[in-house]
């Protein structure tokens, strides 16, 4: 069994959560010299009070294409690994792991600031910090998911990003569809 193949785990809420985004925030924007211009919290570690897996997801932007390679660099240098089998991402877009004892704990997704991916992530954030109804509903259905597939990272993800799909175009996200 590989790194990518362990069940997915799921936890309660922990508001350390925020804490350790500002503590990857501050290194990014520390390590990366005015490369990367913005980093937000994303995911649902983002959304207080939800179940999620115990990773923090973040999402640093750059200006310009030409800076991605560069920050992501200067990103390795805080022991992340860059993942290059990723289907979500846009052309040129990155995404960058931190492990710890092994496990992810933080993916660090690098872009342009007002990409597609940029805007993809903020505007699902932003609908589930903004509505607690429909980050209910969300939770819901993707702890329903999880339960269902016994935990399988594979059949988790690919119910996620259905779900994802469904709040970035406003549909309803039924937790038994």
């Amino acid at each position: 069994m590989t790194l990518h193949d362990a069940p997915v785990r799921l936890m309660h809420y922990d508001p350390r959560w925020s804490q350790e985004f500002e503590q990857i925030r501050s290194s990014i924007l520390d390590a990366c010299r005015g490369l990367v211009v913005a980093v937000e919290h994303i995911g649902s570690t983002a959304i207080s009070g939800l179940i999620a897996q115990p990773i923090i997801d973040c999402i640093a932007a750059t200006r310009s294409a030409a800076d991605l390679e560069p920050a992501e660099e200067l990103i390795e240098g805080l022991f992340c690994r860059p993942r290059t089998d990723l289907p979500i991402l846009d052309q040129g877009d990155r995404r960058l792991d931190k492990p710890r004892f092994g496990n992810s704990t933080h993916h660090i997704y690098l872009t342009v600031i007002d990409s597609p991916l940029w805007k993809r992530m903020l505007l699902v954030r932003d609908r589930l910090r903004a509505d607690r109804e429909l980050a209910l509903k969300f939770e819901e259905a993707k702890v329903h998911r999880w339960e269902c597939r016994s935990g399988h990272p594979i059949e988790y993800a690919e119910g996620k990003a259905l779900l994802f799909g469904r709040l970035e175009s406003a549909e309803d996200v039924n937790p038994l569809a």
